[in-house]
């Protein structure tokens, strides 16, 4: 036994002196660092990933090779007989398939290609240095098209951002993980805002420290790889790096002295056996609340045409209670009239506002603390087949606040004071109105498991992906004002009401299956085919019966019974994708796609792209010609409630959506939802005159037939409602550029510049709207919402242990019709330039300092009015007129930065954020 044990240690021994480090430094041909290059012990799945300075550092056997691999860059193999290799890679060999996740073409990887399609790839070190706390707004100083912001209205919507690409709506951007479909989020976007009527899967649960790299295909791609992506792919692929772990620790707080943000992030990896790797992400954070209200206007009441109450401040919002009816609200007029008069009431605002001048209103970015994990790993099982798989979960949870209901809102009826009692000490004097909170718990999951083999050239994947998406909601110090009564004839609210509810809330999941197969056939043909089948639940929880009896909770009323639900379908799609290199220097991809739904029928599309290089390489002509189609969500077939809003000069108000496959829907004669169809023209250029500066300019033009949209609030014979339908055609064209100048000597250090703009040519309707009601509010929420320009100019200047990074966004111009807004005007919100500064300071070789300084100069949104004929030139020559057209559209001044529908970035102003990195 003695003996077997000395040979054990004897073994073990041995194996350590096997054993050697190795160190150093990738870089491309320019000298720039390379950050995220996956560095492989050949034969096994121990690996690392270089850090953003390029370094690296890994353990191998003797006389083992090391594989060197990052996209756009020949593979590079390197025997391990030195402690430090340092490489320079180069991209003259093309994009490496075989190391890769490439996104946009199905075919069997090939080495010595070059894109044919429009792709933007930013790695870990970009996301990181824009000093944004989570991935989605990241995105949103690094691409140009891409567009994303905070809704004004914060209750179900603070959960996760609307954003999109290329102006189109999130749904329309299909996100991938690892080159697999990601869930979509249980939201529906139903506020007045942008992104109304859409949903789609929550980035913003994506830990920013668990991704290798992003690439965006900025073309329509539903032939490759379904519904969703007639906008575009986001396809993040995670770190697989079994080294250099690090830690890294974020805070950060406004210039106003609110909004701090604390957060932790640990990143490691770990071999699994002696082939398999495993690389994990944990995340921990919390974000203060950072108020940003209005100062509000309590002006005077004045009449318009046909005695219609005009909102000159916050006399027209009173909301008159009858004494002998306490839930007869007289009509606006009628109000008006009254409160003209209303000495008493006049005295209550004014009072009211003396001490409360922003009404007690809390708007502007709401508390949120998250929690997230996510594992990436693999296994070789032989020397032709692995495998792999990946897992998150997130938590997260959102505090936000209601509009402040004030005490002329919901006077007192000295006969049944219930108010006082629950928000007072029970006297009339001692009510001061009460604000609803709004509290929402978000759980998101996506787990995959793969098996990859190569066997006869043949390339099969075959995975399952599953994911989820609940979000329930709570909300408190509110009440139902119902006059409901018993068997007794007691109030069963009013006095007696709780003042928390659970309104219920929302589950979206799914599970995919996915068969791929590809195979190079010869030097100048590949093919790939494959099916892929999902399922989808979707559901609408039911909330607690007081939050939803009468008129329901205050604020948010709750999920009815008869709302509420499962429902689920399934569908199955195959496609077939065939690439041909008619010379060295031009390719030609055709791919071809057919889908059956469950519940609508089937869709086939079709993609042709091409490439063709010249001049040595430089330059590149690319373009391709697609049809595309987009399944309407189950959110949008099934999403019947009450939502409360606000109406411009009748405040806070209760109105509804009907679905398509309800009773009121079949006499109301609303059609069941079909799938949008999409056609897709992109031609491009790229070019690389030399070897510090390249640029690429898109065209794209992208028509959609039959959108679907949730349009306008109509009086029917259900009360006040809206839903979605197949509504109208639209077209959407415009301009991508995207522009690098690098390694400029400057000093001891090197300076590069990046430029990157997106120009919207074309967005608007180009047919009749038919099964809806489609008014200018909307039409400007959908296509005049967003920038319809966007530029961001970087510049970045690495010297010794120091590194400078200065990036100017401009916002362009967007435009807004907001509800009230008389329709002889629009709103515009005026160009801005939001700067962003970033420092590095590598202190030692494992620590490093970086403070982002995000909008330094303190920018705003402003907005201004704008006549659209000679009435409106009347309107804004009056100043009377122009206030009362003011408060319509902020409510009253509440939300004076950004009206009460929208803006086009943030309204927080300066943000300073340190975080500290920590390599193991």
């Amino acid at each position: 036994m003695k003996k077997f044990a000395l040979l054990l240690f004897l073994l073990n021994v041995s194996f350590l002196f096997a054993q050697k480090e190795i160190s150093g430094v990738v870089k491309d041909n320019t000298g720039n660092a390379l950050p995220g290059v996956n560095i492989i012990e050949k034969g096994t799945q121990n690996g690392v990933s270089t850090d953003m300075n390029g370094s690296y550092k890994i353990r191998v056997k003797e006389g083992a090779i090391l594989v060197f691999s990052y996209i756009g860059f020949s593979k590079f193999e390197k025997m391990a007989t030195e402690a430090i290799i340092n490489v320079t890679l180069s991209e003259e060999g093309g994009q490496n398939l075989d190391e890769v996740v490439v996104t946009g073409t199905r075919t069997a990887p090939r080495s010595n290609t070059t894109s044919a399609l429009p792709i933007d790839v930013l790695s870990s070190k970009d996301l990181t240095s824009t000093g944004q706390a989570s991935f989605d707004k990241a995105l949103q100083y690094k691409i140009p098209s891409f567009n994303t912001v905070q809704t004004p209205v914060n209750d179900a919507t603070s959960l996760l951002d609307p954003y999109e690409i290329r102006n189109m709506g999130p749904s329309r951007t299909l996100i991938l993980i690892n080159g697999k479909r990601k869930n979509l989020s249980s939201l529906l976007y139903v506020q007045t805002s942008p992104g109304r009527g859409e949903t789609g899967a929550d980035i913003s649960a994506i830990p920013t420290d668990a991704i290798e790299r992003v690439e965006i295909l900025r073309d329509g791609a539903s032939a490759q790889y379904g519904s969703d992506a007639i906008a575009g792919v986001m396809n993040i692929i995670l770190k697989k790096n079994s080294g250099n772990g690090a830690v890294t620790v974020r805070s950060g707080i406004t210039s106003e002295g609110d909004g701090e943000m604390l957060g932790v992030s640990l990143n490691n990896g770990t071999t699994v056996g002696n082939k398999g790797f495993l690389n994990y992400t944990i995340d921990f954070s919390k974000v203060k609340l950072a108020n940003r209200p209005g100062t509000v206007d309590g002006g005077t009441t004045n009449l318009g045409p046909d005695d219609k109450p005009l909102s000159g401040g916050e006399y027209a919002d009173f909301i008159y209670v009858d004494p002998n009816d306490p839930d007869n609200y007289v009509d606006g007029a009628t109000r008006a009239s009254i409160m003209a008069d209303n000495t008493s009431g006049i005295n209550q605002i004014n009072n009211f506002l003396a001490e409360k001048p922003d009404a007690g209103n809390i708007n502007g970015s709401p508390e949120t603390t998250a929690a997230k994990f996510l594992i990436n790993g693999g296994i070789d099982l032989s020397e032709s087949t692995q495998l792999y798989y990946n897992a998150a979960y997130v938590y997260k949870k959102v505090n936000s606040f209601a509009n402040y209901r004030t005490p002329y809102w919901r006077t007192l009826d000295p006969a049944n004071p219930y108010l006082a009692d629950f928000f007072g000490n029970g006297t009339a004097a001692s009510y001061k109105g009460y604000v609803p909170t709004f509290t929402g718990d978000l759980n998101d999951y996506n787990a995959t498991l793969g098996y990859k083999s190569e066997m006869n050239g043949w390339n099969t994947d075959v995975s399952i992906t599953t994911g989820g998406n609940k979000q329930v909601y709570s909300v408190e110090n509110s009440v139902n004002r119902s006059d409901l009564q018993d068997e007794n004839g007691e109030n069963i609210y009013q006095e007696n009401s709780p003042i928390t509810f659970q309104p219920g809330g929302t589950s979206f999941n799914h599970i995919v299956g996915n068969l791929d197969i590809s195979k190079v056939l010869s030097d100048k043909i590949s093919i790939g085919f494959g099916s892929e089948f999902r399922t989808e639940n979707f559901e609408v929880i039911e909330g607690d019966k007081a939050s939803w009896d009468g008129i329901g909770a205050d604020s948010f009323a709750g999920n009815r019974p008869e709302n509420s639900g499962r429902w689920n379908r399934y569908n199955l799609g195959a496609y077939f994708d065939l690439a041909y290199d008619v010379t060295e220097d031009f390719l030609i991809n055709g791919t071809v796609r057919h889908e059956e739904y469950s519940d609508f029928g089937g869709a086939t599309v079709w993609k042709l792209s091409s490439r063709y290089k010249f001049l040595d390489d430089k330059i590149t002509l690319r373009g391709s010609l697609s049809t595309g189609f987009r399944a309407p969500t189950l959110h949008q077939i099934y999403t019947q409630k009450a939502q409360y809003s606000f109406v411009a000069g009748q405040g806070i108000q209760v109105s509804g959506i009907i679905n398509n496959v309800s009773p009121q829907a079949r006499i109301l004669g609303i059609p069941k939802l079909d799938a949008e169809k999409s056609t897709n023209i992109t031609v491009g250029i790229g070019a690389k005159p030399s070897k510090n500066f390249n640029f690429t300019v898109d065209y794209y033009n992208i028509k959609v037939e039959d959108r679907i949209v949730l349009g306008d609030r109509q009086d029917t014979q259900f009360g006040n409602v809206a839903w979605f339908s197949n509504s109208f055609d639209s077209r959407t064209s415009g301009l991508d550029v995207v522009a690098n100048y690098n390694n400029i000597g400057l000093g001891e250090g090197k300076l590069g510049f990046t430029l990157s703009g997106n120009v919207t040519l074309q967005n608007e309707r180009i047919s009749d709207v038919t099964n809806n009601s489609f008014g200018p509010i909307l039409n400007a929420l959908m296509f005049t919402s967003r920038p319809e320009t966007k530029w961001i100019l970087g510049a970045n200047y690495e010297v010794g242990k120091f590194g400078f990074s200065v990036n100017n966004t401009y916002f362009g111009k967007t435009t807004f019709k907001q509800d009230g807004l008389d329709s002889n005007l629009r709103t515009e919100f005026t160009p801005k330039i939001v700067t962003d500064l970033g420092i590095t300071f590598s202190a030692t070789e494992k620590l490093t300092l970086a403070l982002n300084v995000n909008n330094l100069l303190n920018v705003l949104p402003e907005w201004k009015f704008k006549a659209e004929n000679a009435a409106g030139t009347a309107i804004l020559n009056d100043a009377a007129q122009v206030k009362t057209q003011s408060n319509l559209i902020t409510f009253n001044q509440r939300y004076s930065q950004m009206t009460y529908d929208g803006y086009h970035f943030s309204q927080l102003g300066t943000m300073f954020n340190l975080s500290l990195n920590y390599k193991f």
